[in-house]
């Protein structure tokens, strides 16, 4: 097989792991920027063009899309889709995935367990707002923030609103969600490939800090999850039509609740945290699913 992973950055651990694992397997790999590419979106003949070249005879596209370049690596992703090329998450999948509100609708629609959550326009909406999720503390969420960044803790009532009109002054997309103090600064992360969690750990959050992120000095920590988190999490992944996702869950007094669902996670953190080959798995997957979908063809 041909496989391309579109990733801007080819040293990246992820990316590197990826292509390690592709190699191992016998099968041909190159990482290709998105934001170097160009499309001819010609009727009947859809090409996706790398540099100087058509990229040709490619059986299966790995997207590597970080938020900062979503629209368009989301559009090339579509491309290959056109051309018949057999794509591990969909561009509509990383497209829901990557709106928060839309993702938190879709989860919400399924009837899957989420923190309370508001969103609103306007300045004067503020108080009713705080009032939806329960009050101060409260979590403010920037709709295109990732990593841990654009997310902070309103302690107070006062607090929460000046963060709420200043984002608004901004004219940013942003939600409000109830703080769950019962987690202690901690999270799950799940990664499902297809249908299993194929590796989880606790992120536990430093000291001061209420954001678990690996990339805002949170820990790994390996842990074993319920039957009911792994119901959610695969449920999770299955509402959004991800083939590949890192779901996050957050655990409170009243169950499992999703604050996430990430259609690229990273692997180091949860291979470092697991000792498990994670990228081997994923690789493993669009063999066999490829294999199945040329028959099915």
């Amino acid at each position: 097989m041909k496989f391309v992973i579109l990733s801007i950055n080819k040293s990246l651990y992820s990316t590197k792991r990826l292509v390690e694992e592709i190699k191992e397997r016998g099968h041909k790999v190159e990482v290709i920027d998105p934001t170097k590419c160009y499309m001819d979106v010609c009727s009947g003949a859809p090409m996706v063009h790398y540099m100087k070249k058509k990229l040709h005879n490619v059986d299966a596209v790995i997207p590597r899309i970080g938020a900062s370049i979503s629209s368009y690596g989301m559009a090339i992703v579509r491309q290959f889709e056109m051309m018949g090329v057999y794509c591990l998450n969909s561009s509509n999948a990383i497209g829901r995935s990557r709106d928060k509100l839309r993702s938190l609708q879709i989860l919400s629609q399924k009837n899957l367990p989420l923190p309370k959550t508001g969103f609103a326009h306007s300045t004067q909406q503020t108080e009713s707002l705080m009032n939806l999720v329960g009050g101060a503390p409260m979590v403010v969420k920037l709709l295109e923030g990732s990593q841990g960044r654009g997310v902070v803790l309103g302690e107070t009532e006062k607090a929460s609103e000046s963060l709420i009109d200043a984002f608004r002054e901004l004219n940013a997309n942003f939600l409000v969600q109830e703080f769950i103090k019962d987690a202690n600064g901690s999270d799950i992360r799940c990664f499902v490939v297809g249908d299993k969690v194929v590796g989880t750990m606790m992120r536990q959050a430093k000291e001061g800090e209420f954001r678990s992120n690996i990339h805002r000095g949170g820990v790994g920590i390996p842990i074993k999850i319920t039957a009911e988190e792994r119901k959610v999490a695969l449920n999770a992944a299955r509402a959004m039509r991800l083939n590949v996702a890192g779901v996050d869950i957050i655990r409170s007094a009243s169950g499992p609740k999703i604050l996430e669902v990430n259609s690229s996670p990273g692997l180091e953190g949860i291979e470092g945290c697991t000792e498990k080959n994670i990228a081997g798995k994923i690789i493993e997957y669009i063999i066999d699913n490829y294999q199945n979908v040329k028959k099915d063809n």
